[in-house]
């Protein structure tokens, strides 16, 4: 189970992509504790495996449209199905890989793998121990899902 303080370090990860990565910051609603009929929709999961001392996942839900406007707001102008599938990569391990320096080298993160739909998040047999963080950035709303044991 993760605890407040962890969550907290990645609110404050999530804060730390928005505000160094675009003109606008991300407001991050409440945690709250996830079930399994209650995951988060979306388009695009980045996905993290973590292990070393915390074993788990780390999920990053994000719409086609969040992510195409991300690029466009970090000068991409020929935004292409590739690039929303690496950006969504790019966001969960960026903010995986924050996390990481809180959490020390015992956290051990892979490099992200992409899925579209929120189909793998629920073959998660844990995930009704996982955390939701609601984040908006601009007018679009995603999700940090942090599953972790």
């Amino acid at each position: 189970m993760v605890t407040e303080q962890e969550v907290q370090v990645f609110i404050d990860g999530i804060k730390h992509y928005f505000e160094t990565v675009s003109d606008s910051k991300a407001i991050v609603g409440t945690p709250y504790l996830m079930s399994n009929d209650g995951a988060p929709s979306s388009d695009f999961l980045g996905i993290i495996d973590v292990s070393g001392a915390r074993v788990g996942k780390v999920y990053v839900c994000a719409t086609r449209i969040m992510l195409r406007h991300l690029l466009m707001s970090l000068g991409e102008r020929n935004v292409t199905s590739e690039l929303v599938l690496d950006v969504v990569g790019e966001v969960a391990n960026t903010i995986s890989g924050n996390v990481r320096e809180s959490f020390g080298t015992q956290f051990i993160i892979s490099v992200p793998t992409i899925e579209e739909g929120n189909n793998a998040m629920m073959t998660n047999p844990d995930i009704e121990k996982a955390f939701s963080v609601p984040f908006r950035w601009k007018t679009y709303t995603g999700h940090l899902v942090v599953c972790l044991n």
